[in-house]
This record gives structure tokens, C-alpha cells and sequence, in this order.
């Protein structure tokens, strides 16, 4: 994390780093010669996955990779479906990936996107595991009331997985962006409401739910807050809905960044 949040390193810090857990290396390494990328050529080293994806996507592969070997296996699921929360999280980071290129965020910043997005349910891991009967509460008070999974958990558990998102990410030092994501993607007035990649993620969050891709726990679609967003990111209704199709192909290519980061 530390090599991660460091504005001068280097290809060959990261490297160094990686290279020191020959499981993770050998897991970043699947991804990057899996179909999520299609790059044509067998890359075989850490050196060489630099040269063709940069330093930028290669870090947040390890991050990601790293984070959900740790957090993201089938045993942290006590009353939310694994499969279910996954593919809600796949739809984000690629919906996230897809409105940032929309947005003309540089290519190189993309994956970061893809990452966020991903990432961002990670305070319900710990809520749906260490009480899940108040959990299962919660999921039932929100369908019953019609109200967001997020105001449910605040009513029967006196706090909500966005501030656990956020305890995650400073415990485990994530750069501001990510924590950002994981402890305001719901709160729209936090005073960090101009960050790009909360404003992007918190609109793929509710784009993921009104598509239905997976499922995370909410149920009823925020019209408003969408209309919100799309405006202040200054993208038409049209152009999402055009890329839809794309969406669902590519979250079938990114399946393999679960398989591989949460096998063994």
C-alpha cells in the first residue's frame, strides 16, 4: 500500500514489491495475459506486463488482486449471495471504466476506475459476516420500505458499510480516491462530491442497480440522484444507454479477475 500511495515510484519499485509474493505476481500475471486484456502475445514477466499495460494498471491489479484475496472468499458470505454481490461489483467497476473513458479520463487512469468501482460495497463484508441476523434485517426493511440497502443497515445497526468502507480504507491506507469511494459513493454532500471518481462510481453504482447486474442488497432504483450525476458529469441519458451491450460483454471478460483473485 505504501508503494502504491508514493507519488515517485517506479516500475521498478513495484516490481520489487510484487515480486516478493510469487502467488500474487503469478496472479497478476493471469490476468494480464487472460482475455480481460486480449493482448495477442504471452507476457511472462512483471518487466514486460510494465511495458505494455504501465505502471498505473499493473499497480491496481495488485491492489485489487490483494484486497479481494483477503477480504472477497466465499467464507466472508453469511447472508448476502457471494455471486450475487460479485457480479454487482463487476458491473460497477465496468460501468465506472466505461463512463470514465465517456468522460475522457486518460486511458492509463481507466483500470483505477475499474478498481474503485469494484471495491466500493466492501463495508458489507464485514456487516453481512459479524451479525448477520441484524443483516438480514436490514435487507428485508429495505425491500419492505422501498428504501436503500444504506439507510436500512443505518436504522438496524446504528451504522451503515459505508462507514466501515471507510475504516477499511484508511486501516489499509488506500489513496484518497479509493476512500472516497468506499465512504461517500451514498452521500452526495460530503464536501468531496467533486471528485471524479466519486461522482463516476456512485453513478455506475446506480446504474449496476437499474440494470440489474447482480445484486448488492438494493432494490429500488434512485431516479434523481441519477439524473444528478449524469448532469454533473455532463453525459446524456443516450450515451449510457448505448453502452450497455458493451457492459455486459466486457463484465463476462472480467469474471476472471474474481476467479483469479479469490482461487486458492
Amino acid at each position: 500500500m505504501e508503494v502504491c500511495n508514493r507519488p515517485t515510484t517506479s516500475s521498478h519499485d513495484l516490481n520489487r514489491v510484487i515480486s516478493l509474493d510469487p502467488v500474487l505476481t503469478g496472479k497478476v500475471l493471469k490476468l494480464v495475459n487472460s482475455a480481460y486484456y486480449s493482448l495477442g502475445k504471452e507476457v511472462t514477466s512483471l518487466t514486460h506486463a510494465f511495458i505494455l499495460l504501465g505502471i498505473n494498471t499493473v499497480k491496481n491489479l495488485a491492489l485489487g488482486t490483494a484486497i479481494l484475496e483477503s477480504i472477497g472468499g466465499r467464507s466472508s458470505f453469511r447472508c448476502l449471495s457471494m455471486d450475487d454481490f460479485w457480479l454487482h461489483s463487476l458491473g460497477v467497476g465496468v460501468i465506472s471504466r466505461s463512463l470514465a473513458r465517456l468522460t475522457g479520463i486518460p486511458f492509463a487512469e481507466e483500470e483505477g476506475y475499474f478498481v474503485a468501482g469494484l471495491l466500493h460495497d466492501l463495508g458489507k463484508i464485514p456487516l453481512n459476516y459479524c451479525d448477520p441476523e441484524m443483516y438480514n434485517r436490514a435487507l428485508e426493511a429495505a425491500i419492505l420500505q422501498q428504501t436503500t440497502l444504506y439507510e436500512a443497515e443505518k436504522t438496524c445497526l446504528g451504522l451503515d458499510h459505508c462507514i466501515v468502507g471507510g475504516w477499511i480504507a484508511e486501516k489499509w491506507r488506500l489513496h484518497r480516491d479509493f476512500l472516497d469511494v468506499l465512504h461517500f459513493h451514498h452521500d452526495q454532500n460530503s464536501g468531496r462530491e467533486k471528485s471524479p471518481f466519486l461522482v463516476i462510481v456512485s453513478l455506475a453504482n446506480l446504474y449496476a442497480n437499474y440494470w440489474k447486474i447482480g445484486s448488492a442488497g438494493n432494490t429500488t432504483p434512485v431516479h434523481l440522484l441519477m439524473e444528478h450525476l449524469q448532469k454533473r458529469l455532463n453525459i446524456a441519458p443516450e450515451q449510457i444507454a448505448a453502452i450497455h451491450d458493451k457492459v455486459l460483454e466486457d463484465i463476462d471478460k472480467s469474471r476472471i479477475f474474481l476467479e483469479v483473485a479469490t482461487e486458492g
